[in-house]
């Protein structure tokens, strides 16, 4: 894939541009972290929220928001993002549990999995992102003296440049069983990236690797552009995620993966807040209508 580009080099961190849907991600899994019935706990959010500039004033709890759940970004939208969180660290654990003891997170942000998650002793979490974002990580877990559970290897590196020599070159072992995740990540790829990034993880799996990854499956984006979410988005933050996102035609990356022997399944957020018996629900001019979550094993011979 083609090198870095001006506006988004190594050296950007969270202060702007994709890497400040971060900070908003990282914001909204503060306040579930603080919810009575939460559904994932993650005690570092919040730090990651105080030490940017750009959300200061951001909330970290839903008492802080004067409308509280009736707000569409800090009530719906937060929800959201925790149980997209729930879900995924269940599949991370479910799928170290099967024997994989490389995780790799695609795009990593302000994941804190290494941290959060109970992870059997010998694992490795190799997290791949930009080194800005990565090194403001970095300094803020410092300052707080955390230290992660298992190994936990930083690849600093734009997944539009060489993440699989930066990968390798880290200790990943393409022979060993390996998970990984791909949270929040490929709709703002073009889907060229995208396709590129499924084939060369399946490259890189071994058998009994796992897989899980959002897609979006509409048509037009721009469809939605007037929905709750994305205006109060807009409007409370400044953060427009329709101009953050690839406005392109998605690949049918699921199916891609089964055309290669791999196990998927497909599932919508709601189809969680139903197992959960929290979260959000369908409502009229849904942005999260067209949000897939899906899940996918590469069978052992």
């Amino acid at each position: 894939m083609a090198g870095t580009t001006p506006q988004h080099t190594d050296l950007e961190g969270v202060d702007g541009g994709v890497g400040l849907t971060a900070l908003l991600v990282a914001a909204a899994r503060a306040i579930e972290t603080h919810r009575h019935d939460s559904l994932a706990q993650d005690a570092y959010a919040e730090h990651f929220v105080r030490a940017a500039p750009a959300c200061a004033d951001w909330p970290v709890r839903i008492e802080q928001v004067p409308d509280g759940d009736s707000n569409p970004l800090w009530g719906r939208f937060a929800r959201y993002f925790g149980l997209r969180t729930r879900a995924l660290d269940d599949f991370v654990l479910r799928s170290v549990g099967a024997s994989a003891r490389q995780v790799v997170l695609l795009g990593a942000g302000l994941d804190t999995r290494a941290f959060r998650l109970e992870l059997p002793s010998d694992c490795v979490v190799f997290e791949i992102d930009r080194a800005g974002v990565l090194a403001f990580k970095q300094r803020v877990l410092t300052d707080l003296s955390a230290a992660p559970k298992v190994k936990r290897v930083a690849v600093p590196v734009d997944l539009r440049a060489d993440w699989v020599s930066a990968l390798t070159t880290a200790g990943f072992d393409p022979a060993a069983p390996s998970v990984w995740l791909a949270e929040g990540l490929l709709f703002y790829l073009p889907g060229t990236a995208e396709t590129y990034l499924i084939d060369t993880v399946d490259t890189l799996a071994t058998a009994g690797s796992a897989l899980a990854f959002e897609a979006k499956l509409e048509k037009d984006l721009l469809a939605y552009r007037d929905s709750p979410i994305y205006t109060a988005t807009r409007e409370q933050i400044g953060i427009d995620l329709l101009h953050l996102f690839d406005k392109g035609p998605r690949p049918d990356s699921a199916g891609d993966l089964t055309a290669k022997g791999w196990s998927t399944s497909m599932y919508t957020p709601f189809d969680f807040t139903r197992r959960h018996r929290r979260g959000p629900l369908p409502e009229s001019n849904d942005a999260l209508e067209g949000n897939r979550w899906v899940f996918g094993r590469k069978p052992r011979p």
